[in-house]
């Protein structure tokens, strides 16, 4: 196993880039940039919380993926999108 797979690792970055766009997260950055007198503290502060979410991930991921196989977690995962994407189809 190598430290970077070039398509792992393009793949991780489009998902969560696409991800991250226009979520709470990145409102809550621009507003505390707009609000900040220090837009690179606002950038380093929210850049580490993202790296540090993003190691809890694959921590956890790690974890998980050697007690339950992987077509367990990719089924739990789609069963879970699809009822959240149910749940705010319903809400509105």
């Amino acid at each position: 196993m190598t430290l970077l797979n070039v398509k792992v690792f393009l793949t991780a970055f489009g998902l969560v880039l696409l991800a991250e766009l226009g979520d709470k997260t990145q409102l809550t950055t621009m507003l505390l940039a707009a609000q900040s007198r220090s837009p690179g503290a606002v950038f380093l502060g929210a850049a580490a919380a993202l790296v540090l979410t993003s190691l809890l991930g694959v921590v956890l991921g790690i974890a998980v993926a050697r007690v339950v196989p992987a077509t367990y977690i990719r089924w739990a995962a789609g069963g879970g999108f699809i009822v959240i994407g149910l749940l705010l189809v319903l809400r509105s």
